[in-house]
């Protein structure tokens, strides 16, 4: 129930977390395409395991009708701009999720973690229509406490009206107590796991590319897919549970289809 419960929480979050339209012009009576949808995504069993584990996929957004797709990166977190869209320099609010740790996945005691919310926020530089820059730093609740920061650039391409395809490199960041509760064994779980204990450092924990398509078949009918690599470096790497149990090379996957509807515009 409770698994079930914050999955439609992620999914309520997805469909809601659409760009901010509010600061368009007023006299702009375009209509409204809001777009929603869903699938399946392959995606790590834990952070670091060397198995997938099958997850929903949900996608959303929100345009005028008229302009193009938005240009996002396949893992940008949940959220949008206070300071209009499309500018040089766009920030606000967002929120990413991490699921839930279960030993019996990793096949050792090595302890569950709970299914983490991530608020933060998050700031682009668009250096063009076909670049961006992006930061993202949140910090976790419930499942763990830890602070987290991602860094990325993105490349985008229009093959024509109805595709956008992007791709672009990542960094990720994570402090100590992140890396603990992931990475690490205290000496009394040690006892129990039968691995080394182990106390890893914060600092850079991934690096990666991430690579999306989204392509419109008609004006009400879509589909959406992603590819994401992460290579686990230094202390994150070095992890007992990683090394005897676990994978350094991270892959995720997703298909997703979505449908448009139009609406006038409250604002």
């Amino acid at each position: 129930m409770i698994r079930t419960f914050k999955l439609a929480l992620a999914a309520a979050a997805a469909f809601a977390a659409t760009p901010a339209i509010a600061q368009d012009a007023p006299e702009d009576d375009r209509r409204l395409i809001i777009s929603f949808g869903g699938g399946v995504q392959f995606v790590p069993e834990y952070p670091g395991a060397d198995g997938l584990k099958l997850g929903p996929l949900f996608t959303g957004g929100a345009r005028r009708e008229g302009d193009p797709m938005q240009a996002r990166g396949p893992d940008d977190g949940f959220g949008f701009s206070l300071t209009g869209r499309g500018g040089p320099v766009e920030i606000g609010p967002m929120i990413q999720f991490q699921a839930e740790r279960d030993e019996d996945d990793a096949g050792a005691l090595i302890g569950d973690v709970d299914f983490a919310f991530e608020p933060g926020a998050f700031i682009n530089v668009n250096v063009s229509d076909s670049v961006r820059l992006r930061a993202e730093a949140r910090r976790g609740f419930d499942g763990h406490e830890g602070w987290l920061g991602d860094l990325g650039a993105d490349f985008f391409l229009r093959p024509g009206t109805s595709t956008i395809v992007s791709v672009g490199p990542r960094v990720r960041l994570a402090d100590e107590e992140y890396m603990q509760t992931y990475y690490g064994q205290t000496p009394a779980q040690a006892l129990v796991s039968g691995l080394p204990a182990y106390a890893p450092d914060g600092g850079v924990r991934a690096v990666g590319a991430v690579f999306g398509v989204t392509h419109e078949f008609t004006r009400n009918f879509g589909i959406y897919g992603y590819a994401q690599y992460d290579r686990l470096i230094g202390d994150a790497a070095d992890s007992p549970i990683v090394q005897q149990l676990g994978s350094e090379d991270q892959f995720s996957a997703g298909l997703a289809l979505f449908f448009n509807f139009r609406m006038r515009s409250p604002f």
